[in-house]
């Protein structure tokens, strides 16, 4: 198990993060979906909970199949998704992702949210005490992001809000900006195989940064068609767009049965805080074959056959 918290500041309130979160989210996963990939709502819908009052219940379905890199098209069924659920009791997240054909995988994220420049440093006692884990700050106008993923219209340091007057965030933003708020985000993964556990722990907490750097860039980035939405709106919104996704991933080979299986209301899984994920194309290097490995000779490299004219009688 690898614990990291990752704090991200954003150039917002928390009430206004909270409808730019959830816009974010659902036009993300539309743009990344096609026929056959992207992400199925399976389930969206209120939830209450005896200690975090009413909140909301997200289930979805992160489709892959050719966006896995090559290495692991290898050795994945050719149906294979990331099953994301999610309880959403704003400022207050649980998100967990677990995989259809690994069942030692698993990422576990509780997020909160303050109005602060992420200087609180007991946010998480509550939850992981006496857990030792690294702090993380993310700054989403200066951290590098893959270049694959950068868009201009969404760099921080290049855009400016025409409803709100924020942006063009520069180095040191975090300390003169108002508002600002922080999200806290306390990321466990495991993978429980021995001999690859640390090394994909590692792996998977650099493809969650990503992905986090990226899915809040776009929140602020997009804060113009966001800003003036009500709550409803954006549950609208957020509906018509979960109904056009679905219908534009199309849905996958009947002979395949899944059951609907209920948990009791104790049981907890995720919310939704983070977009679907970005994939690289290249194997993660404790994956790939040595390029100076020697090749093994089970036969000689030439085959020389008697002459036939030269037959002794």
């Amino acid at each position: 198990m690898l614990l990291k918290e990752y704090r991200i500041c954003m150039p917002l309130t928390v009430e206004e993060y909270r409808i730019g979160q959830l816009y974010m989210i659902s036009k993300h996963s539309h743009e990344q979906s096609d026929r056959g990939e992207g992400v199925e709502v399976v389930q969206n819908e209120p939830y209450e909970d005896p200690n975090y009052g009413n909140g909301q219940l997200t289930e979805k379905r992160v489709y892959l199949n050719s966006k896995l890199p090559s290495w692991a098209r290898a050795v994945v069924p050719r149906i294979f998704y990331v099953t994301e659920k999610a309880w959403n009791y704003y400022p207050y997240t649980i998100t967990e992702y677990t995989c259809s054909f690994l069942p030692k995988f698993s990422i576990h994220i509780e997020t909160k949210y303050e109005d602060n420049k992420g200087s609180n440093d007991s946010i998480f006692d509550k939850e992981a005490k006496d857990l030792e884990r690294e702090v993380c700050f993310i700054d989403i106008a200066c951290d590098e992001i893959p270049e694959r993923y950068y868009k201009e219209s969404e760099d921080p340091k290049h855009f400016k809000s025409q409803k709100t007057g924020r942006g063009l965030l520069k180095e040191g933003w975090r300390d003169t900006q108002q508002p600002i708020m922080c999200s806290y985000k306390l990321v466990t993964v495991k993978f429980e195989v021995w001999g690859l556990q640390t090394r994909v722990e590692q792996f998977v907490h650099k493809v969650v940064r990503d992905i986090l750097l990226i899915g809040h860039r776009q929140a602020f980035a997009w804060v113009d068609e966001w800003y003036d939405m009500t709550m409803d709106e954006v549950r609208e919104f957020e509906r018509a767009t979960q109904e056009a996704t679905n219908k534009k991933i199309g849905i996958f080979p009947p002979t395949i049965s899944i059951s609907n299986i209920s948990l009791p209301s104790s049981t907890r899984s995720a919310p939704s805080s983070a977009p679907s994920t970005p994939l690289s194309t290249d194997a993660p290097e404790f994956l790939a074959v040595p390029k100076d490995r020697p090749r093994k000779k089970s036969a000689p490299e030439t085959l020389t056959l008697p002459d036939p004219e030269k037959k002794t009688l």
